[in-house]
């Protein structure tokens, strides 16, 4: 519990401690001390209760002892009213805020277009988002646990998730799957994500998904299902220990590359619009954007590795290249001014 919501109950709380023994030990007094300790917290409790039960200590002959019965009922009572309208009140306003938050989290995922979700916020789901955050890409995060969810926020701090099951189609709609251009299917559960990755598909065909598949028997399955990629985090897990023994080198340049939050380097890939076909690669002027250094040209048939100046651009290439986010969005405005 936040420490504001203790603040608001630590001082009624001693309130009310403070009025049962002030209670208990002047009604030992006023008695003369003829009733127990415990009869004398009993009328105490009785009294700020307003439960009804009759007197236990006769005060029907002493107006002091009934003058101090109205005191300890009149702060009692308003002690305890006063906690319980709190407690009430941090109820109500924390299903009002959470009420709140997931209409303003739908509200937003469904103005995004060509954006991403992760269906499921687990450890794989929640690296994904930090790749995602960190190349200023938009996506919506769903999880059917809440936990998960505040992990993201936590994290990136201005996520945008919906609390649901992401079997469930309403849930994938509340997400914008139809305006999606991708999303990651991570649950833990093969057979979960193979139901996830159909309902995606039907929703929207021409989205792009890669699925986690713990079992490699099911990889076949969920490509069947509407996968376009299956990653199986055990094989990625164990080539990843081989090439940390024979070439530790290039994984120590990968690692630094994706750690280092200043340069924030990736190897991105852009698609070649039509419009640019028979032009050479020298016509782009990449040389000029420092952000930028092409790698390589993926065409339908074979890979250019390293393309030369007068290499010409042919329809359905798509260049392989290392940039941060800014020389991403930069390349995407050179081909988009092209057209």
């Amino acid at each position: 519990m936040p420490t504001q919501t203790l603040k608001r109950f630590i001082w009624p709380g001693a309130a009310v401690i403070a009025i049962l023994v002030i209670g208990t030990i002047g009604y030992w007094f006023l008695s003369d001390k003829q009733y127990s300790l415990l009869d004398t917290f009993y009328m105490t409790v009785i009294t700020i209760s307003t439960i009804g039960f009759g007197e236990i200590i006769d005060l029907s002959n002493n107006p002091l002892g009934r003058a101090f019965t109205m005191f300890i009922a009149i702060a009692g009572v308003g002690t305890l009213f006063y906690i319980i309208t709190n407690f009430t009140a941090l109820i109500v306003e924390g299903e009002l805020t959470q009420s709140f938050r997931r209409r303003k989290m739908e509200k937003k995922a469904r103005q995004f277009k060509r954006h991403y979700i992760i269906c499921g916020m687990g450890g794989l789901g929640f690296h994904i988002a930090n790749e995602l955050h960190a190349t200023k890409r938009p996506f919506v995060s769903v999880d059917i646990n809440p936990c998960n969810i505040e992990n993201i926020l936590g994290s990136s701090g201005d996520g945008i998730f919906i609390e649901g099951d992401a079997t469930d189609n309403n849930t994938l709609l509340k997400a914008g799957i139809e305006q999606a251009q991708g999303a990651f299917v991570v649950t833990g559960d093969d057979n979960q994500n193979v139901v996830v990755t159909l309902s995606a598909k039907q929703l929207n065909p021409r989205i792009r998904i890669v699925a986690r598949c713990n079992e490699i028997k099911n990889i076949e399955k969920m490509k069947r299902a509407g996968a376009d990629a299956v990653v199986s985090p055990s094989l990625i897990g164990g080539l990843r220990m081989a090439s940390e023994m024979i070439r530790p080198t290039v994984v120590s340049f990968l690692d630094i590359m994706l750690r280092d939050k200043q340069k924030n380097l990736r190897i991105e890939e852009v698609a070649v619009p039509d419009s640019l076909s028979g032009r050479s690669t020298s016509a782009l002027k990449l040389k000029s954007y420092r952000h930028i250094l092409l790698l390589a040209v993926r065409t339908k048939d074979d890979w250019i590795y390293n393309p030369p100046d007068d290499y010409t651009i042919r329809p359905g290439d798509t260049l392989i290249f290392m940039a941060t986010p800014k020389g991403r969005h930069e390349l995407e405005e050179i081909l988009h001014a092209g057209k």
